[in-house]
């Protein structure tokens, strides 16, 4: 049955793991997967690794993900899964990600960032505490950095974390705690005098 009828006749979006399923006689019920998830990926890759890669690396992920679509039992949530390949995809691309860090860091220019912000004060505040942010990111070690980032710039939380990481959810939390404690020592102290 294609997932167009099956949408209709129950007037629920399937959850993701039907439309995976979907997908194997429906090739293109995948492409509401890609729908869901891509905004949140792109946005969280063009920030780890500049947008040029973040282009390529979403359509890699799902592109595996779909190769791979019969392998995926349902045990982990799809999101969890797909961010797994990604995560695999960044890591081959560590040193990008560090170069990019240390030209933050030294520039004061943030290589992800498109465009003007909305707001003057946080384009400001972002600038003061740019290189900063970058030298103490590059500084944590690659496991730490992606569980603060999934964090931080993918908005996951702690247990969507630990699933695509494959962590305990207590390790993560404590990688999150120690990844903190870090970038806040790195950081200048804010004043609140004004």
């Amino acid at each position: 049955m294609p997932m167009a009828r099956a949408v209709s006749q129950t007037g629920e979006a399937p959850d993701d793991a039907k439309l995976v399923a979907a997908s194997l006689d429906d090739p293109e019920a995948f492409g509401e997967l890609f729908r869901r998830h891509a905004p949140r990926l792109h946005a969280y890759i063009k920030r780890r690794l500049g947008l040029p890669l973040a282009d390529d690396l979403v359509s890699e992920a799902f592109a595996i993900a779909f190769r791979r679509r019969a392998r995926y039992d349902g045990r982990a949530e799809f999101g969890a899964w797909l961010w797994g390949i990604a995560g695999t995809l960044i890591a081959r691309h560590h040193r990008q990600e560090s170069r990019m860090y240390r030209a933050y860091a030294r520039t004061g220019v943030d290589p992800a960032e498109e465009g003007l912000a909305e707001a003057a004060g946080d384009r400001l505040a972002a600038a003061a505490l740019g290189p900063a942010l970058a030298r103490a990111l590059a500084s944590l070690n690659a496991k730490d950095r992606d569980a603060v980032l999934l964090l931080a710039w993918g908005e996951l939380s702690y247990a969507e974390i630990a699933a695509v990481l494959d962590l305990p959810l207590g390790t993560v939390k404590a990688k999150i705690h120690r990844a903190r404690a870090k970038l806040r020592k790195a950081l200048p102290e804010e004043n609140d005098d004004a």
